[in-house]
């Protein structure tokens, strides 16, 4: 069992990182999401990672 950790500042970005990740021959056992978000002054700053668990 391999881990795979992918980390954009945009969600279309992630998506396409994914994508290209899944275009392997590999057996994906699950996919985690998660967005972070925070401050710095008045701009927010967001975070778009997956882990992907596969064989």
């Amino acid at each position: 069992m391999k881990v795979k950790v992918i980390d954009e500042e945009c969600e279309r970005d992630l998506e396409t990182s994914i994508n290209d990740f899944l275009a392997k021959d590999i057996d994906v056992i699950d996919i985690k999401y998660q967005v972070a978000i925070g401050v710095s002054g008045e701009e927010q700053l967001y975070c778009f990672s997956a882990m992907i668990i596969y064989h």
